[in-house]
């Protein structure tokens, strides 16, 4: 109750008005609606070898305004939240509906959904000079942790973002979502040669919440891979048995299995796991989750963009699918309940089934009885971005940090090798499970359609056959 009064005021509306706005947008003949209002402020601060290079400030705030019929969407947006625009908004959606009926009220009843992470503190995300200490301590424990540290580029992101959502249904609820992100680039060197290496860490925290461990962390991890790979030789490409680390390296199951789950892909069949809820889709005990209520992880939400709340959701147990992530308009298409998946980019885009954190439970194996059990293959210790095709389930993806595996040892670090499969054989192909569950630190951003929300993912280590690496050489 007291988000939602403090959010009414920051847009300076009151419940009558916005009850009025959807209420008049909506007749007897829509299925649902919602009024979504955002506003939201970006701010960057970058340093390259401890000199600010860069500091960026973006504010957005408007409101969208959306009736469902069917699988027809009215939808109409505007960067002013006053109660002009909000009239002409409904207007613009009743005409564009062309259906008959009486206007439907709204009788408005607060919702106060749990919270999964704390408000925002103003002073620490607009301390720009302790930001920048921040930033040049960073700097300074990596140069520290190695000689071979040429170069150093340090960023620091904060997000709060502020939203109000009205549902036709009544439910008025409130959500105010922090979010800061400290990132870290090295070179170094060794004689002729140089390599660079990259990763972020944060979370739904407060820029004040990193720590020494933190930036230690941070930079031992960064370092730690480009050092590898002044070391890494070329690989021959095949098929071989690949074990992929814990954490980060779940990007891959978000790719390749995650994005073919949401069910605006599998309501219109343009997914591999379209019409398979109750089949084997995995190995035997292969459990994969996403879970939006995780406390302070990159893809917690208290309410999604449609206003439900964040779940725990099984998608696949044991192997076995057990449901889609969904929306409010396809779960209401496919006669389901909507699972707290529903996520947009901003007040201008319209909602669409989007991951949280997305994660495979862990085993009970060692990491090292696993890589031992391989006699060739390739150890990945960490992954950059990849693709894949939701209707083919075929994906690639480019190694970060790798290893060969020769005779159950990790021996020399290879460079430029990419894992190429198909997501749905790769999970039937996961032979060994690790007990070494870990989340990614922090860093996952997920584009899909043209919009872009913050996720989380992870995973134990994974043993999985058949796979093909592309080699460089």
């Amino acid at each position: 109750m007291q988000k939602i009064d403090v959010l009414l005021n920051r847009f300076e509306l009151h419940k009558a008005q916005l009850s009025t706005a959807l209420g008049q947008a909506m007749t007897t003949a829509s299925d649902f609606g919602d009024l979504y209002l955002q506003t939201s402020t970006h701010t960057t601060l970058s340093l390259e070898n401890g000199d600010v290079k860069a500091t960026t400030f973006d504010r957005k705030h408007g409101f969208g305004l959306r009736v469902v019929q069917g699988e027809r969407t009215a939808f109409a947006h505007s960067s002013r939240s006053d109660d002009v625009s909000l009239r002409e908004a409904s207007a613009i959606v009743r005409a564009a509906t062309a259906a008959g009926g009486s206007t439907q009220p709204i009788v408005v009843a607060c919702y106060a959904a749990p919270s999964r992470y704390d408000s925002p503190d103003h002073d620490a995300s607009t301390d720009t000079e302790a930001q920048v200490r921040l930033l040049r301590q960073l700097e300074k424990i990596a140069r520290a942790s190695d000689e071979r540290v040429d170069q150093v580029f340090t960023t620091l992101t904060n997000t709060c973002e502020e939203v109000l959502v009205l549902r036709s249904d009544g439910r008025l609820c409130a959500d105010i979502r922090p979010m800061a992100m400290l990132g870290l680039t090295v070179v170094v060197r060794e004689g002729a040669r140089s390599e660079r290496a990259s990763s972020t860490v944060g979370g739904r925290r407060d820029p004040s919440s990193f720590d020494e461990a933190a930036l230690e962390s941070l930079a031992r991890s960064v370092i730690e891979c480009a050092v590898v790979n002044l070391g890494a030789q070329s690989i021959t490409g095949g098929e071989m048995t690949v074990v992929i680390g814990p954490g980060w390296p779940g990007v891959l199951l978000h790719e390749a299995v995650g994005h073919g789950l949401e069910s605006d892909q599998t309501r219109r069949g343009a997914s591999v796991f379209s019409n398979r809820v109750g089949e084997r889709v995995a190995a035997p005990g292969v459990t994969v989750v996403d879970d939006g209520t995780i406390a302070h992880a990159r893809g917690a939400l208290s309410v999604d963009d449609e206003g439900n709340p964040s779940r725990h959701n099984v998608l696949i147990e044991d192997g076995i699918l057990r449901g889609y992530m969904h929306d409010e308009l396809n779960a209401r298409l496919m006669g389901v309940a909507a699972t707290g998946n529903g996520r947009r980019e901003s007040y201008a885009h319209l909602p669409k089934p989007r991951m949280t954190t997305t994660f495979m439970q862990q085993g009970a194996l060692h990491a090292e009885e696993i890589i031992g059990s391989v006699k060739k293959g390739l150890y990945v210790a960490d992954m950059q971005g990849g693709q894949v095709d939701t209707i083919s389930g075929n994906f690639v993806f480019a190694t970060a940090k790798a290893f060969l595996i020769e005779a159950g040892k990790l021996t020399h670090p290879v460079k430029g090798a990419t894992i190429i499969g198909n997501g749905p054989k790769a999970i039937m192909n996961i032979s060994k499970i690790g007990r070494d569950f870990a989340f990614d630190p922090g860093r996952g951003v997920c584009t899909k359609a043209g919009q872009s929300v913050p996720v989380g993912v992870g995973q134990p280590t994974l043993k999985i056959t058949g796979l093909t690496v592309g080699g460089s050489a």
